[in-house]
């Protein structure tokens, strides 16, 4: 299922995306909070199933409500630096030997339609980077690889919106990547029974309409799998918890001439079986 968070009719809660619009899974019999449906995981998930099938759901059209981003709260978002090969080849540097982490803080959080904005007199230099997200299911503390997916929830797709002066001249990247705004996040978290393997699916960022972008999760470095294992035997990871993986080649600061976002872009991220997340660059 793809699940999002949608406001309507001044309300949130949560709805699947079907071929004929946003079913509505109205509270209390189903939470509000993706966050609610994670934590009860494949039971709820069961029930909303049959709901669905029975034709107990009211469909509205997309144009009836908005798409917000799934979660607004994960306890962590973990992200990873370095994480496609392509990516590293463009830098014409060396594949890490081991998962470079750092985090992004969630107040950067947005999500589908709403403006990516900043400082101009703090930051020049900001850049896109898709990149999957995947969203644990459950607890995870020295999880072994072969039973890593296990812990997997769902995916989604994220913009890990990046200032670029600020990450060279930081020599750190959680600032530059944690400003208010640079989390894009959406359009909805698909459900891993849809994705058994997360390794073979495009993805690819168009900016303004041309394609910037374009590579496929079969060039990372480190799995999905390699990643949580090796998340959970530093920290443990709780349902929720969101991991940006990595982004391919084609990132703003490494074309020739480097490409900034400015005033009046407009950002597409797509994701093969997720979905298209799409924000303006709107600077006051």
């Amino acid at each position: 299922m793809k699940l999002a968070t949608v406001l309507y009719r001044q309300n949130s809660l949560v709805g699947v995306i079907v071929d004929e619009g946003i079913a509505l899974l109205p509270s209390p019999e189903f939470p509000a909070q993706l966050e609610e449906w994670i934590k009860e995981g494949d039971a709820l998930l069961q029930r909303a199933k049959e709901a669905l099938s029975a034709g107990k759901v009211k469909v509205i059209a997309h144009s009836d409500a908005k798409i917000l981003a799934p979660l607004s709260t994960p306890g962590k978002i973990v992200a990873i630096g370095l994480n496609y090969f392509d990516h590293c080849r463009e830098q014409n540097i060396p594949v890490p030997d081991r998962p470079i982490v750092f985090t992004k803080f969630n107040t950067s959080i947005i999500g589908p339609g709403d403006p990516i904005s900043w400082d101009s007199t703090l930051t020049q230099q900001v850049d896109y980077e898709v990149e999957l997200g995947v969203v644990i299911g459950k607890r995870a503390k020295s999880v072994p690889v072969t039973e890593a997916l296990d812990y997997v929830f769902g995916y989604t797709i994220i913009n890990d919106v990046s200032a670029r002066d600020l990450q060279f001249s930081d020599r750190q990247w959680v600032r530059a990547k944690s400003l208010d705004t640079f989390c894009p996040m959406g359009p909805a978290i698909v459900t891993k029974d849809e994705i058994p393997d997360p390794q073979h699916l495009e993805l690819r960022t168009l900016l303004n309409g041309e394609v910037v972008q374009n590579s496929t999760t079969a060039e990372m470095v480190f799995s999905v799998a390699d990643l949580v294992s090796f998340l959970s035997h530093s920290f443990t990871l709780e349902p929720g918890d969101v991991i940006a993986t990595g982004t391919p080649d084609g990132v703003g600061v490494f074309r020739k001439p480097p490409v900034f976002l400015k005033h009046g872009d407009r950002v597409v991220l797509e994701i093969e079986k997720i979905g298209r997340l799409e924000n303006p660059v709107c600077l006051s």
